[in-house]
């Protein structure tokens, strides 16, 4: 299967294309679309519809891999941010893909083992899994390239669903893994409030 991933955003855009058919997985193709300079917002969606679908008529692939919109304080980011992946959706459906949509927390931590891990992790882990060849990712000194961290975004998620494909149920205790974790941390505060609202059952 070929997987295309993709970091959906208004300003930039990241892609990837995963080669999975051999026991090895494969990056095809891993690049950002920048949009920056594209004043009008309209225009930028255009773009990125266009885009996409240039993408899928030069690589054929079988399955969309995208980033779903987080929720933050900013309204107006996550609306904008919501309607730059759904054109991206729409692309793939123009081209009968099969789409799936993984948050955030659960792509950091399919890739790190960590729902919190910054981009600069994700990136270092991914580094040492393929072993980068694009000289566009990295910058002189040969460390991975700041301004393409949305390219190596969008190669997690197509890895994550790589992984989510090859073994579902590691997938699932995976993405179980936070609310397990989070559980631990609620019950130990409700036993703090307990002692400290009962003091005189404390011997």
């Amino acid at each position: 299967m070929l997987i295309l991933g993709i970091d959906p955003g208004t300003q930039i855009l990241g892609y990837s294309l995963l080669d999975t058919d051999s026991t090895t997985p494969k990056i095809v193709a891993m690049d950002v679309l920048y949009l920056k300079k594209i004043p009008d917002f309209n225009l930028r969606i255009r773009r990125i519809f266009e885009s996409t679908t240039r993408i899928i008529d030069s690589f054929h692939p079988d399955h969309l891999a995208i980033e779903a919109p987080f929720f933050g304080k900013n309204v107006q980011s996550m609306l904008k941010l919501g309607r730059a992946q759904g054109v991206a959706i729409a692309a793939a459906i123009s081209r009968d893909l099969s789409i799936t949509e993984y948050e955030p927390a659960v792509i950091k931590q399919h890739i790190t083992g960590n729902g919190n891990a910054t981009k600069q992790q994700v990136a270092s882990i991914l580094d040492s899994i393929f072993n980068f060849t694009t000289p566009r990712l990295h910058d002189s000194t040969t460390s991975l390239n700041t301004k393409y961290f949305d390219a190596t975004d969008a190669l997690a998620v197509a890895y994550t669903c790589h992984l989510h494909l090859s073994n579902p149920v590691a997938s699932i205790q995976q993405q179980l893994a936070p609310s397990k974790k989070k559980t631990h941390k609620s019950s130990k505060k409700q036993w703090s409030e307990f002692i400290l609202n009962n003091p005189d059952l404390i011997k």
